[in-house]
């Protein structure tokens, strides 16, 4: 008697056969989607993988062979031929948009493999570019345009229309962000269907017919929500451009770093473009993660790339230099021993989660404080997209640190600054009012911040920290998952890591704080407690998705 296979056993995956190699798909998949997801390139326009199908460009057209037995589909057309100068009959298989034709266990797609498919892309890329004006020099989607990258996979043939081009509206302002440019656009109507069903805001759709078609706002509108500069960033072409970043850099020159978001708790995952000749930085991408954010991002995320270089503190407060300034703060310090009662330690939901163990471990290991106070963004609202209230990019790691004695708002220290002489606060924003602070005056506060801001106003030495994006970090998002961003920028000024400068202070405070490298502190992390702390620490380096 034959063995039956048990039950439970796995199913072998349902399989379509793409140009001859075997690709799984999963229920619902179309020929794209299933290609997408093992890496392999349709050229398309209209398609994105989280929007809605419009199949309105073409681009994907492929061809599927009948089974055995079966007879093809084809279509009557009129074919030149140069012989006789004229054109005959003929008949070529009917293509079909592989962005919108369901997958089908054992179906067999051509795609390169395919003359009728490379001849179709062929003659959509001419019709494309029939009316779209040369201008790639001063294009802002020149080196990053599928136009281009598409001319040359599948064309590679100059114009043969010998009219005037059809002449749109240029460089129509649709609101405080985007600009467009109706000549280059190629409908693909992307920027529609991202407002429609992202944004939930439907302020964007199409006006006129065939050559004459353009994306318009709606009457007594502007495209003016949380979400219009990824109006921008799905467009393929250079039809939409962001105020923001438009003629300020040629993407081949950029370099782009891992980052997490710092607007908000969701933690977006994201890509900081910078330009490595002068350190600057010139935007934010999302970063594709299905967990957190899929494939999109806030405006207020999308800018707040400029938090990396704006409004820093870059030179230390109280002392000439660093560790003039280290010395100084331990000078202010002097005296704590003893009298742990007597110190307040405010961590920072603004800080990664190795500046903020640093303090943590200063106080609670060394200096023997029971009680932590963390401070940060204020809360703002909540849009039921992406955007959160909570404005700070690890709340949610400030609390899984100090599990077991959760730390306290500011304003609880403020209230009762009377029990404190000592005060050791990293960041400098503050959920409460900034004339709240006065309470500390007269308090010896020692602060390491990335930023100017009310807490390094009331301090007596302000050591200047990194920030977010001139070193490696760790944040923990509202969901709990632990999430690496790395280095884009080169510190400036005199900035050096916070958890550096905290282990520096506390070696002059004469405490064995002896780590020098972010690997160190990380190794410590993971040794250290709550469990759930050192998982969130080692999964934190594996987060985010591809470029």
């Amino acid at each position: 008697m034959t063995a039956q296979p048990p039950t439970d056993a796995p199913k072998p995956p349902n399989t379509i056969k793409l140009d001859g190699r075997e690709i799984p798909f999963e229920p619902g998949d179309t020929i794209i989607r299933a290609a997408h997801r093992v890496g392999i390139d349709i050229p398309h326009y209209c398609w994105h993988p989280g929007l809605s199908v419009a199949a309105n460009c073409r681009m994907c057209l492929v061809e599927l062979p009948p089974p055995p037995g079966r007879a093809a589909m084809k279509l009557d057309v009129l074919q030149w031929d140069p012989a006789i100068k004229d054109y005959r009959p003929a008949s070529k298989p009917k293509l079909q948009p592989a962005c919108q034709q369901a997958c089908a266990p054992g179906m067999e797609v051509l795609s390169e493999k395919s003359e009728h498919v490379h001849k179709a892309r062929a003659q959509v890329q001419e019709l494309l570019l029939l009316n779209h004006p040369v201008d790639c020099p001063i294009c802002d989607q020149a080196g990053e345009c599928r136009l281009q990258d598409y001319w040359l996979e599948h064309q590679r043939s100059g114009k043969r229309m010998r009219q005037e081009i059809v002449h749109k509206p240029k460089a129509v302002s649709f609101g405080p962000t985007i600009v467009y440019d109706a000549e280059r656009c190629i409908v693909c109507t992307r920027c529609v269907r991202v407002m429609e069903e992202v944004a939930k805001d439907p302020v964007l759709d199409q006006r006129e017919r065939g050559n004459l078609k353009e994306i318009v706002v709606s009457p007594g509108r502007q495209l003016d929500n949380n979400y219009t500069l990824m109006a921008e960033h799905v467009c393929p072409v250079g039809a939409l451009t962001s105020k923001d970043f438009r003629f300020k850099a040629r993407v081949w020159f950029l370099r782009s770093a891992r980052t997490v978001c710092q607007g908000c708790s969701t933690g977006c995952n994201a890509f900081l473009d910078f330009d490595p000749r002068d350190n600057t930085p010139y935007r934010h991408r999302p970063r594709e993660n299905a967990k957190v954010n899929q494939y999109w991002m806030c405006d207020h995320g999308m800018l707040s790339y400029k938090w990396s270089v704006e409004g820093r503190l870059l030179e230390p407060k109280g002392a000439a230099d660093v560790d003039g300034a280290i010395e100084a703060a331990a000078s202010a310090l002097a005296g704590h021993e003893g009298k742990a009662s007597k110190v307040a330690i405010v961590l920072s939901a603004q800080h990664s989660l190795e500046d903020n163990w640093a303090l943590y471990t200063l106080g609670k290991t060394y200096l023997g404080v029971e009680t932590f106070y963390v401070t940060g963004k204020p809360l703002g609202e909540a849009d039921g997209v992406l955007m959160s209230e909570d404005r700070n990019p690890n709340t949610a790691g400030v609390m899984k640190l100090c599990e077991g004695t959760p730390p306290r708002p500011l304003a609880e220290l403020l209230k009762n600054a009377d029990k404190f002489d000592f005060v050791i606060a990293l960041g400098a924003h503050v959920e409460v009012a900034a004339a709240e602070l006065a309470a500390l005056k007269g308090k010896r506060v020692v602060t390491v911040a990335a930023w100017e801001g009310p807490l390094t106003s009331v301090a007596k030495v302000a050591l200047p920290a990194s920030s977010w994006a001139e070193a490696d970090g760790t944040f923990v998002n509202k969901q709990g998952m632990a999430q690496a961003s790395e280095r884009a920028l080169v510190a400036r000024g005199s900035a050096q890591p916070g958890w550096m400068l905290i282990g520096k202070l506390g070696r002059a405070l004469g405490y064995a704080t002896s780590w020098k490298k972010l690997s160190e502190v990380r190794r410590a992390m993971a040794g250290a407690e709550p469990a759930e702390q050192s998982k969130a620490v080692q999964a934190a380096p594996t987060a985010g998705g591809a470029p």
